[in-house]
């Protein structure tokens, strides 16, 4: 029996998709081969390193706080402590606009916001919090985890972006502290000083040389 062969058209089809298929012009349309990776939880070794950095930063992760704000980027090296052990951190648009972002155990009471600072325009609520102007500056102020979270601005900031930083202000999370917080985990080691003497309580040796 003669073997049997494909219908002429279909020959055709085969040809037309092996060549397509040597012209890397044929893409897949159906689902992936294999799932996106999620994302992986933090390791205990990674939140030990980054509680180490935020000890070297005189602060503690639960105080490190961030947010966002249309055309603002964090200035890295201004984060740092603030207070105690609280931190803070600028956000630049590089044309001069400023919005800093603080967390710190200092509380914010209603009396102190009824009161109202010396030169400002009282207190109200807004962005999750109260709204308060003193001077060329204006914040947002919050009592949020035991902690008076605070985002200022100079007055040249739009009130309604100062807002939505504020609102958006939250405690960061692993991988936002790994963003923010310095590298190092301890200190290089002290300073030497040439003119601190060998002996005694270590004051500064300020005698006149045989020139003076």
């Amino acid at each position: 029996m003669r073997p049997r062969t494909a219908p002429p058209h279909l020959l055709l089809l085969a040809l037309a998709l092996a060549a397509l298929t040597g012209c890397g012009t044929v893409t897949a349309t159906g689902p992936r081969a294999t799932a996106p990776r999620s994302a992986a939880a933090p390791t205990a070794a990674g939140r030990a390193d980054l509680e180490a950095r935020a000890r070297y930063a005189r602060t503690r992760v639960e105080h490190v706080y961030v947010t966002e704000a249309e055309g603002y980027a964090p200035a890295l090296q201004s984060a740092g402590v603030v207070g105690d052990d609280g931190f803070q951190i600028t956000y630049v648009d590089g044309k001069g606009g400023r919005i800093t972002l603080s967390a710190e155990r200092r509380p914010f009471t209603a009396e102190e916001c009824a009161a109202g600072p010396p030169d400002g325009d009282g207190c109200e609520a807004g962005g999750g919090g109260r709204y308060r102007r003193s001077g060329d500056r204006h914040a947002y102020l919050r009592d949020e985890n035991g902690l008076r979270v605070e985002v200022a601005a100079p007055l040249t900031v739009p009130r309604g972006l100062l807002e939505r930083a504020a609102a958006a202000a939250h405690r960061a999370d692993d991988a936002e502290l790994d963003a923010v917080l310095p590298r190092a985990t301890a200190p290089a080691g002290p300073v030497e000083r040439g003119d601190l003497p060998p002996v005694g309580d270590g004051a500064p040796d300020n005698s006149v040389g045989a020139s003076g």
